[in-house]
């Protein structure tokens, strides 16, 4: 097999190879000679049948693969000698279109080699953690935010008319064409106003009722109502409002603490303390690993791959004008061009995450099966239901696992570097810590 070099400009390849019709012929003989034991044919013993008839019957089929085993041995024997590695899957191309049995193949190879990535000392990198303690007032306001969900209703002043928000107790019963209908009706039902549980225009039809009010609702169900005999019809709910209520926080005091599973008030107070500073950290970290990020794109510099840039910088273009046009869900919108700001933040992504791999790989980084369940885990919980459906998909799609692989390898490798920067803590405001996250979407 002759492999000789026709392209050698910055990251860009060319070769031009030649497989001898003698080596394939050479390849398929192997092959059948390996299939002959369990060959079976019609007037044959198993694994007597004649060389020459199973070249007949299976050599053309079997030649097709001999050809791309071949040329595949020969790019894989190529990238052991020279150390290349494809930016993206080579381009692979038969020049001589009038191929016939027993003639050489003709096969010309292009690729965008990835780049040499320098070393870097990480040791003169300095960083500043940010460091937020939970205060007694950040504790209270979050106590304050739990007893609002642990609320209760309390009565109204008799005659008060119910407001958003309000819980009102009835009894009502439904019609459609003056018939009452199966599920249409009920006893002291409680009803929190503006809670969007009845079908739309119910509740609003109830703000300003007062408690020994009786009043007619009058609602269309939609159109596509899951009982379809009530599907778009209008109907008359006849309600008789028994009491009106407002929400009422609960109190703050041990009772309230055992509802949400700890022992008494404070140690829901220890708790609280233990997730504000879980968040505030949570926070930091994003804080700190993008300057850290910005120091790395300032340390180093060498040439990028432009197949790598383009599909980041399209992808770039492509999410933002999706995040301005929110409405268009699908693909079916005008071409979109990268801008020259897209480039440059493809540049910079394309950049860093070369090195960032480059360094992972050399200090042996791995992402564990325990670190990928988990994160396969935390995100099925967005799938109510059908989290063991979503387990099985990301199982059977090795795309859906690299996807999420690689932001637990980068994270992996950001706090190996962490380590052997120079780190400094500073303890600020929760006010400062939010100024600069907030500042991070800004960039």
């Amino acid at each position: 097999m002759q492999v000789t070099e026709t392209l050698n400009e910055g990251l860009k390849r060319g070769y031009s190879i030649v497989v001898p019709a003698t080596e394939l012929d050479a390849k398929v003989n192997e092959k059948l000679a390996e299939a002959q034991p369990e060959v079976e044919m019609k007037g044959f013993r198993k694994g007597k049948v004649p060389m020459a008839l199973l070249k007949k019957q299976f050599g053309p089929r079997i030649l097709g693969e001999a050809m791309q085993e071949a040329i595949d041995g020969a790019m894989n024997k190529h990238f052991e000698e020279t150390g290349d590695r494809p930016a993206l899957q080579p381009d692979v191309k038969m020049t001589n279109e009038d191929w016939k049995e027993g003639d050489d193949v003709h096969v010309d190879v292009s690729y965008e080699n990835l780049p040499t990535i320098p070393e870097v000392d990480f040791s003169d990198v300095t960083l500043e953690r940010m460091v937020v303690k939970a205060d007694d007032a950040a504790v209270d306001e979050a106590l304050a935010s739990l007893a609002e969900t642990a609320q209760n209703f309390e009565d109204r002043k008799k005659g008060s008319k119910a407001k958003d928000g309000d819980q009102v107790v009835m009894d009502f019963v439904g019609k459609v064409d003056g018939e009452a209908f199966d599920g249409g009706s009920a006893e002291d039902y409680p009803l929190v106003l503006g809670s969007n549980s009845f079908i739309p225009g119910f509740e609003e039809g109830l703000v300003g009722v007062k408690a020994g009010d009786e009043k007619d609702v009058t609602v269309n169900f939609p159109d596509d109502y899951q009982a379809e005999h009530l599907a778009g019809k209008e109907a008359v709910f006849t309600c008789t409002i028994k009491a009106v209520k407002e929400p009422k926080a609960a109190e703050v005091n041990d009772e309230m603490a055992t509802k949400f599973g700890a022992e008494d008030l404070n140690a829901l107070k220890g708790q609280i303390a233990e997730r504000l500073e879980a968040e505030y950290s949570g926070a930091s970290r994003a804080v700190m690993k993008r300057a850290l990020l910005d120091a790395l794109d300032s340390k180093v510099d060498f040439e990028l791959p432009p197949s790598l840039l383009d599909a980041e910088a399209g992808q770039i273009a492509h999410q933002l004008w999706h995040d301005e046009n929110p409405d268009v869900e699908g693909h079916d919108h005008p071409e979109i061009e990268a801008t020259d700001e897209h480039k440059e933040l493809a540049a910079r992504r394309v950049r860093l995450g070369l090195l960032l791999a480059e360094v992972g790989q050399k200090a042996e980084v791995e992402v564990t099966d325990a670190e990928m369940t988990q994160a396969i885990m935390n995100q099925a919980r967005q799938y109510p239901g059908q989290e063991r459906q979503f387990f099985e998909f990301v199982q059977q799609n090795q795309q859906m696992q690299q996807q999420m692989r690689a932001p637990i390898f980068e994270d992996k490798v950001v706090d190996m570097i962490i380590e052997q920067a120079t780190v400094t803590e500073k303890e600020v405001s929760k006010e400062e810590l939010q100024k600069a996250v907030e500042a991070l979407d800004e960039e």
